[in-house]
């Protein structure tokens, strides 16, 4: 509610290329073209956890940066270097009581994992009883 939406409903949607993904290919630019060569039409999304790797991501023109665990001052300074060439997501340590922090730091989109690893759980028991045995 609120006017929430996803900007990925799973992960065929689009390519989430991940530091792990970095590391095996050797760069960020590296990761991107072995993307775009064998699934042209995907869109991507890379996960940066500094912000010294902002540029070489942007310069990849990819469609979404994922700013990993970044401090909301962090995910600031991530917009005004971004300056809307690319659309961000701030995505780690983000919980429903720091969410507006997060917002307010003017990222696109702001992934809560708390909404799905930390939900309260509702223990439902049915067991079945016999009548008359």
């Amino acid at each position: 509610m609120g006017g929430a939406t996803n900007h990925r409903m799973n992960l065929s949607d689009a390519a989430l290329i991940k530091d792990n993904h970095i590391a095996a290919t050797g760069s960020i630019t590296k990761a991107i073209n072995d993307v775009r060569n064998k699934f042209p039409n995907l869109s991507i999304e890379v996960e940066i956890d500094h912000l010294d790797q902002m540029e070489e991501a942007i310069a990849g023109k990819v469609d979404l940066i994922l700013l990993d665990n970044m401090s909301p001052e962090e995910c600031k300074v991530a917009v005004a270097q971004c300056a809307n060439r690319t659309k961000l997501e701030a995505s780690g340590g983000i919980t429903l009581e720091n969410a507006r922090k997060y917002a307010e730091s003017g990222v696109d989109f702001i992934a809560i994992g708390a909404l799905t690893h930390s939900a309260a759980i509702l223990d439902i028991g049915l067991d079945l009883q016999v009548k008359g045995l």
